[in-house]
């Protein structure tokens, strides 16, 4: 996989992942501790993404 296709795969997830915190802060049911463990997780691509695109 070239590093752009991983980088590219990296902002597709980072994009579903925050689509996916919007709609379960909308929900009233939803659990804090998923939310909270989907943004976690956005972060960390995130800094991934951050990282591959400085070097």
């Amino acid at each position: 996989m070239s590093l752009s296709s991983h980088l590219q795969e990296l902002q597709k997830k980072h994009d579903t992942l925050s689509k996916q915190v919007e709609t379960a802060q909308r929900s009233p049911g939803t659990d804090d501790l998923a939310i909270g463990e989907m943004k976690k997780q956005k972060l960390k691509l995130k800094e991934e993404i951050e990282r591959i695109q400085v070097n």
